[in-house]
């Protein structure tokens, strides 16, 4: 007998009375599972977003807790005559740098030749070696015979010696074109030089007496020169205009003619940038576990980890540990941390610069660890304020970690609740099943009782009107 026909008949044991009390059952034995289980997945939902603003908060507290937060420099350069870079921890100084030459690549030209599919061993026959020599480089043997045009010429030099020279062809006018040759390195030590070792024709002599030195107009030619330039005062040669081997750690690159002062500093603004993300992080993980762990009476604001007694020792670990962080006799509100009644964090970067100008090494010693002076000029050494916040940060957010151990906590009730859900249902399936079945043999004798009753009935009225 089908569902929808339970209770035809007898109008009383119907599914609607089933359903009602299946719903009364399911109110008692599964809503309560039912709201247990949302809370916790609610929990773990809350967990996910505090694990990642403890991970983002441990995150900035590593890049701070090494000395190398200090390393990093900044160049500032009055004039146009360099550019300058500073790697990290390279020394900190002003300087005044006069550039009189700079480094020059020599370029040679060939004679005029018609275009540069002419041969540039003309009516030679057999094998010729053109030999090509920069400074005191290796030199470069190019061979060529009578089918050799001056664009085979160009080809053969790029391939075999390009890593000395580059060559090129000009098209000078409709009738001139030009071999131009060019070192590949900057100074004088990059002389060019060709020489031909054919017997019997050879070269063009265009190519042979008549490759020289181009004149660029002005009086100036393109012969290799050093680099000149003073260094406060020094004289000071190379042969190139990038120089890497002044100062350990700057790249020096001379771009024209004329004096420059140059300053190295301490990058502060990275420092800075560092150290509000820090403070940002800070006070997002503050928030956070204050909204998750706050007590009250109103459910519509009490936190979901009001009674977790690991998340709010996590909460009172972290408000505590800016204020614990003192050694030395120093503090963080020496270096001007700060946090309010609130419970947030400010930074005065004033102070903090005020203190690296005064001394840089016990600031640096109190943040990351090393050698401090105290007040009586005797000198300690520190583990540093920020390699112990991260011990405490990290404790939590490790793969064995506080977080880590509330997360499975949080994942075993769920699948515990899921169980006892699934169980619970199953019991109050079975239960109606059996039920159903009932209803339906009761249902059939209500409608024989009825049926009978309706022809006694009818019985009588007959006799009575008969």
């Amino acid at each position: 007998m089908g569902i929808s026909s339970l209770g035809v008949g007898s109008g009383i044991l119907t599914q609607d009375v089933l359903d009602q009390l299946r719903a009364a059952d399911e109110a008692q034995r599964v809503r309560p599972i039912t709201l247990n289980l949302a809370n916790e997945n609610d929990k773990k939902d809350s967990l996910a977003v505090i694990d990642a603003s403890m991970t983002n908060f441990r995150d900035a507290i590593n890049e701070l807790k090494t000395a190398t937060v200090f390393d990093g420099r900044k160049s500032t350069i009055t004039g146009s005559s360099i550019e300058l870079t500073a790697s990290a921890n390279s020394d900190l100084q002003d300087f005044t740098l006069n550039v009189t030459t700079l480094a020059s690549k020599q370029l040679e030209q060939s004679g005029a030749f018609t275009a540069s599919t002419d041969l540039v061993a003309s009516g030679m026959v057999g094998t010729g070696t053109m030999t090509l020599n920069v400074g005191s480089g290796t030199p470069v043997n190019i061979s060529y015979d009578g089918t050799t045009t001056l664009a085979d010429l160009k080809k053969l030099i790029n391939d075999n010696a390009g890593d000395q020279v580059d060559a090129t062809i000009v098209q000078i006018s409709a009738t001139e074109s030009r071999l131009f040759i060019n070192a590949v390195g900057e100074g004088a030590s990059n002389d060019i030089s060709i020489t031909d070792q054919a017997v019997g024709g050879g070269l063009d002599t265009k190519l042979t007496t008549g490759m020289d030195v181009l004149n660029l107009g002005g009086g100036v030619t393109s012969a290799g020169k050093d680099a000149a330039f003073t260094f406060n005062g020094q004289a000071i040669t190379r042969s190139s205009n990038q120089v890497d081997d002044l100062i350990t750690g700057y790249k020096l690159k001379l771009v024209e003619t004329g004096s420059s002062t140059a300053s190295v500093t301490q990058d502060r603004g990275a420092i800075e940038t560092k150290i509000d993300s820090f403070v940002s992080k800070y006070n997002s993980i503050i928030t956070e576990l204050g909204k998750q762990t706050l007590s009250s009476t109103d459910s519509a604001t009490r936190g979901i980890f009001s009674s977790d007694s690991s998340i709010k020792n996590m909460n009172r670990s972290i408000k505590t540990m800016i204020g614990a962080a003192t050694a030395g006799g120093a503090s963080m509100e020496d270096y001007g941390f700060s946090v309010d009644r609130d419970g947030k964090m400010t930074i005065d970067k004033t102070l903090l610069n005020t203190q690296l100008d005064a001394n840089p090494t016990n600031v640096e010693s109190f943040f990351t660890g090393g050698s401090f002076t105290k007040a009586d000029s005797s000198v300690v050494t520190l583990t540093g304020a920020f390699s112990g916040f991260y011990d405490i940060v990290n404790g939590y957010t490790k793969t064995t970690g506080g977080l880590k151990l509330v997360k499975d906590d949080i994942a075993l009730n769920i699948t515990s609740l899921e169980d006892r859900k699934t169980s619970a249902t199953e019991r109050l399936d079975a239960k109606y099943a059996i039920l159903k079945k009932q209803y339906a043999a009761y249902n059939s004798l209500i409608n024989k009782f009825n049926s009978a009753s309706s022809i006694f009935t009818q019985l009588a009225n007959n006799q009575t009107n008969g």
